[in-house]
């Protein structure tokens, strides 16, 4: 009986399912960490497309939503190349003054000769007709949006790697931007998918910005991926708080309830007098 109640109480016995919960801890921070990460990277990649146009550093300098052949045009250059805040000539150079939302039609005069029907009309001064006024538009605002929430997650996150209320912000918070920010690249690429065959239409050369649209794209996986790793981090600080022995229901704002920890102490007693009379 001895050996029982030594084998029983041993330190081995009493660690082994501390050692399982600091596991399980590691993991739960690994997941954290991994999700800051790949939310910087989105963050990144979307400073890339937003400050395109603005310097020539590379890979800003190559980042543009679409080239297209504008010669011939009113008031335009002999190659535009459509930037987030600016139109610019080839290679980003040449550009205009760089304006918040600016009209797709920026790149030549108002009610400018020699520009394809579908993209003229009465927005933006007379250089931009209305699918494309509000298209444009609406996607260049969510990318801002989206900025913002992404920019709101990563200061969060860092309470995920400690708490679960940290870890169901952060995954909250990066939910609303990847929503915000499928709307945004969305649009963009659609915006410049129809603008570009418009152009081949009219047998004008036009290309889509690779730079752009693949920093977009890849802006928004990384976001993605970092939204589930939030949620599974938030999962595993719930598993960490069971495998302690505290389940929710058995904690108030300061700690285990009276009722709870009477309840365990009185099922231990029988258990011991059970197995050992």
């Amino acid at each position: 009986m001895a050996g029982s109640k030594s084998h029983l109480l041993s330190p081995r016995n009493q660690s082994g399912g501390h050692g399982r919960v600091n596991t399980r801890g590691v993991k739960t921070g690994i997941k954290s960490i991994s999700a800051l990460i790949f939310l910087a990277g989105s963050l990144i990649l979307l400073w890339f497309v937003i400050l395109s146009g603005i310097t020539r550093t590379s890979p800003l300098r190559q980042t543009y939503f679409l080239r297209a052949d504008t010669s011939g045009i009113s008031g335009a250059r002999d190659i535009s190349q459509w930037t987030y805040f600016k139109v610019c000539g080839l290679d980003n150079l040449n550009c205009g003054p760089a304006r918040p939302g600016l009209p797709l039609g920026d790149a030549w005069d108002t009610d400018a000769a020699g520009v394809p029907s579908e993209l003229i009309g009465k927005h933006g001064g007379g250089t931009t007709s209305t699918t494309y006024w509000y298209m444009w538009r609406f996607g260049w605002v969510f990318y801002l949006i989206a900025l913002f929430f992404e920019t709101a997650a990563f200061f969060a996150g860092f309470l995920a790697c400690i708490s679960r209320l940290g870890a169901a912000l952060s995954g909250f918070i990066s939910m609303i931007a990847l929503v915000f920010l499928t709307a945004a690249v969305s649009l963009m690429t659609a915006t410049f998918v129809k603008m570009r065959n418009v152009f081949v239409d009219n047998n004008r050369n036009a290309t889509l910005g690779r730079y752009a649209f693949g920093f977009s794209w890849g802006a928004w996986a990384a976001l993605l991926i970092s939204t589930i790793l939030f949620c599974l981090a938030r999962r595993s600080h719930t598993k960490d708080r069971y495998a302690h022995g505290t389940p929710r229901k058995s904690f108030g704002w300061g700690g285990p309830s009276r009722k709870s920890t009477g309840s365990r102490r009185s099922y231990d007693g029988r258990r011991v007098k059970e197995e050992y009379p």
